[in-house]
């Protein structure tokens, strides 16, 4: 084993860095696993990449093997660990036999400390808003349900007065290795820890409120505050207001998804606000103000004499606020002439006596239609 020279064998420099080792071990056992490769010296080549990434990958042995060619040092045993014929079991950190099959088959071996906290999961919640509370935000009161650290153990999941104590099954890691005989050796694999379940921790006496989770459903109440102009669709993130962590992590987040209800008055883009407002042919054509609603209050609008319809008037800051800055948006108020459907007496007098100005002739074709080519003449000006 000795004679080997495992840089050359994954084709890395004396200098490497565990980086460059560790990508040139993830490419070549790829790319010369059996189960992929049927070339017949594959099963030999995978097995020599093993031993040489298994040496260069532990500080210690790369001295050893740097110093007197061997891994075990001036003693000069040698060769492939991990058992008679077998691939290793590589838990000192490296990339391992565990990760090849992680990447053939899309799981991730989990080498972490299963007793170091973790946080609680994120959690949802979906607000339904009135149009004016999404504009002018409000402070409400929510409930809903989620794990909580249980108060009578502090998330321990032990009896008070105790204290969990280290696996005996897994001695603490959160996984067991099991060995099979197979054609090309003795395999090794991992599985979770059947009595603690992947804690590595055993709780002898469970808390008799949790029952040794840890953590209670619990129907958990929170006051938010809805910012002003919040938009259908949007969300809000509460830190800490999700469920309860692992080991004393922290909790996780709930994310608040808002759906804002439409309004008979009103349509929105962001921040700014749309209208549609009536008004006679005579306003139309003489101008004068209206009053305009807005989520504001009704205000007055002054509309030109002549105005057309279709046309589009801004009123400045009386739109929705800004979310992410200083005061509001506009609104834009359509105005639209409508065509009355009846006439009185006076009015049609008044209409007669327009189109006689005008030079409109009521006779002929059409002209008991006499309104409808009034209403064209406004919609073509």
């Amino acid at each position: 084993m000795a004679s080997k020279d495992y840089y050359k064998i994954l084709g890395v420099s004396k200098d490497a860095s565990d980086d460059e080792i560790k990508h040139a071990y993830r490419r070549l056992s790829k790319k010369w696993h059996p189960d992929i490769n049927k070339a017949p010296d594959a099963e030999a080549k995978f097995k020599e990449i093993n031993e040489a990434y298994e040496t260069l990958s532990d500080p210690q042995k790369r001295a050893n093997y740097d110093q007197y060619g061997s891994a075990d040092g001036a003693a000069g045993a040698g060769g492939f660990g991990g058992g008679a014929g077998g691939f290793g079991n590589f838990d000192g950190g490296g990339f391992g036999f565990d990760d090849i099959f992680s990447q053939f088959f899309g799981g991730r071996q989990q080498n972490a400390d299963p007793s170091a906290p973790q946080q609680g999961r994120d959690l949802q919640y979906q607000m339904t808003l009135e149009f004016k509370e999404a504009i002018f935000g409000k402070k409400t009161v929510i409930k809903y349900n989620r794990e909580a650290q249980c108060k009578t153990c502090g998330g321990t999941g032990a009896k008070p007065g105790t204290s969990p104590v280290t696996c005996s099954r897994c001695g603490g890691r959160g996984f067991i290795v099991t060995e099979t005989n197979t054609p090309l050796g003795r395999m090794q694999s991992r599985q979770t820890c059947p009595v603690c379940h992947g804690t590595g921790k055993e709780i002898k006496e469970k808390c008799p409120t949790c029952g040794g989770r840890g953590r209670v459903d619990e129907r958990h109440e929170l006051e938010v505050n809805v910012p002003a102009g919040i938009d259908d669709g949007q969300q809000m993130r509460l830190q800490g207001q999700g469920e309860a962590g692992v080991n004393g992590g922290p909790y996780g987040d709930l994310y608040i998804i808002f759906r804002v209800k439409p309004s008979k008055d009103f349509t929105r883009d962001g921040s700014t606000i749309y209208t549609d407002e009536q008004i006679s042919f005579a306003r139309a054509a003489l101008g004068g103000k209206i009053k305009v609603k807005t989520v504001h209050g009704d205000v007055e609008l002054k509309i030109p004499a002549g105005t057309q319809t279709g046309t589009s008037f801004r009123l400045k800051g009386k739109g929705a606020p800004h979310l992410r800055g200083n005061g509001n948006g506009d609104e834009r108020v359509t105005v639209n002439v409508t065509t009355p459907k009846t006439l009185n007496k006076e009015q049609k007098i008044a209409l007669e006596a327009f189109a006689k100005a005008s030079g409109e002739s009521l006779g002929g074709k059409g002209g008991s239609n006499f309104f409808d080519k009034v209403k064209d003449a406004f919609d073509k000006k």
